[in-house]
């Protein structure tokens, strides 16, 4: 499939990114027609996508933190199914990428769609915090750094697609915490092994008080640690992810157990592969995208309506396995929910200058959380070449909207890649405040395996 802009849209592209920038005169749509991090407040016209009524803001009853979530929507049924037979008719809704997979895998490959729920929250403070940011922050530097944020979304007006991408880069998770995020590469036969990652996060933009100036370029230190197979426990990576990369790049290292020894690490960014992927995730796919922005154009094409993964809580759940979930082409359709939410939609093509496997990329960004949940790539002759799902759910007790399970397909191979898959673990803590003195060079050395 390829695809052209019209010159229509290209101008109105052109019109919408002049608008970019600080409203102070905005801000108090954010206690009206807008939700607190600037979605529409309203339903659509249609009534299949309610209005929001302020997300989930508690655990449903007999949750226990460090549990896995409960579905807070136990009674939903599935209101239809898309498949190869009938997606034309919802093809308006659909990606490219997700058209290519119920017509490369007609006869298992399928979409069950729910009831539309918009349970996406984020505490209050975030909330005020990003009504502040939406009077004063601006992009710097070419849309690479941004300036006079802290703590919130950055940009609750978005009108280039810069803004909607740090929106994404700058939600908040949590000041810090440890996660299981299983992976799992499947072969076009079904076989695979898992290997198994145990991550931390120190984010320091998210601590009450900070902002974009008083973090010194350092966005959050990332700890990452193989436990399983054998032959690459104790691989470790360090990042300190800077906010402004032009301004200075991502500092990444690497512990090798049988080496004994730390090294830098200046290729953790753009197509590079990911840890343990077997070359079905860039770097920069991690959680749909992360990092610099600067090897390809963006334009925001607009919003849409879309039906997309979310509430995933049956494909989160502690009662599954991976044999359980993952299939040969694709995991197991009967676990996952989509939903009709609204969308931004946003381009990214690849720069006349520059290198990156994905020639083209598409970004449906979920309007209530900035989160992309379906990510299209695309090859060197601008074919669809991949297609990322983001299966999301609202993690309560924090309260925050993020993915469970991210899948990336690549739709040439039949190979995938799934990432998360904390089923056997303890899922996700996110309010742990880690020192900072846990993620140096020198701590490397003391934390790795002998």
């Amino acid at each position: 499939m390829r695809y052209q802009y019209s010159l229509l849209v290209a101008g109105c592209l052109m019109a919408v990114t002049a608008l970019a920038g600080p409203k102070p005169d905005q801000v108090n749509r954010l206690d009206a027609d807008l939700t607190p991090v600037g979605a529409e407040r309203a339903g659509n016209a249609a009534g299949t996508i309610p209005a929001w009524d302020g997300g989930i803001t508690s655990p449903p009853a007999g949750y226990t933190e460090g549990d896995h979530h409960p579905d807070p929507f136990p009674g939903d049924e599935v209101l239809f199914t898309i498949n190869a037979g009938n997606y034309q008719q919802y093809a308006d809704n659909l990606s490219p990428g997700q058209i290519a997979m119920l017509t490369r895998y007609p006869d298992t490959f399928y979409m069950n769609v729910y009831q539309s729920r918009r349970s996406a929250s984020f505490p209050e403070r975030v909330y005020a915090a990003t009504k502040a940011n939406g009077a004063t922050a601006t992009l710097i530097n070419d849309g690479e750094g941004i300036a006079n944020a802290g703590v919130g979304f950055p940009f609750p007006f978005p009108e280039d697609p810069k803004e909607l991408i740090w929106n994404h880069k700058l939600k908040f998770k949590g000041i810090g915490g440890v996660r299981y995020n299983t992976q799992a590469a499947v072969t076009a036969g079904g076989s695979f092994n898992l290997v198994k990652l145990r991550e931390e996060f120190l984010g320091l933009y998210y601590k009450e008080g900070e902002t974009v100036e008083s973090i010194d370029n350092i966005l959050l230190y990332f700890f990452q640690e193989v436990e399983t197979p054998a032959r690459l426990a104790g691989s470790i990576l360090l990042v300190h992810e800077t906010l402004n990369q032009i301004e200075q790049p991502r500092q990444a290292w690497v512990y090798n157990p049988g080496q004994r020894r730390v090294r830098r690490a200046p290729n953790i960014a753009y197509d590079n592969p990911g840890t343990a992927s077997d070359n079905l995730r860039t770097t920069d796919m991690t959680d749909m995208f992360n990092g610099a922005t600067d090897r390809h154009n963006w334009t925001l094409v607009g919003k849409q309506e879309m039906y997309a993964p979310y509430n995933s809580y049956k494909v989160h759940s502690g009662d599954l396995d991976p044999d359980d979930m993952l299939l040969e082409g694709h995991m197991d359709p009967a676990l996952m929910r989509y939903e009709l939410h609204r969308v931004f939609h946003v381009e990214a093509e690849l720069k006349d200058d520059e290198r990156h496997i994905n020639a083209r990329r598409s970004y449906f960004m979920d309007e209530d959380s900035y989160q992309p949940l379906i990510v299209d790539h695309y090859d060197s002759r601008r074919d669809i070449w991949r297609m990322s799902e983001a299966h999301s759910i609202n993690y309560y007790e924090v309260p925050t909207f993020w993915t469970t399970i991210e899948v990336h397909y690549d739709l040439q191979s039949g190979r995938y890649l799934a990432v998360g898959l904390d089923n056997d673990d303890t899922v996700n803590t996110f309010d742990q405040e880690l020192s900072p003195a846990n993620y140096t060079p020198q701590a490397l050395r003391k934390r790795g395996r002998r």
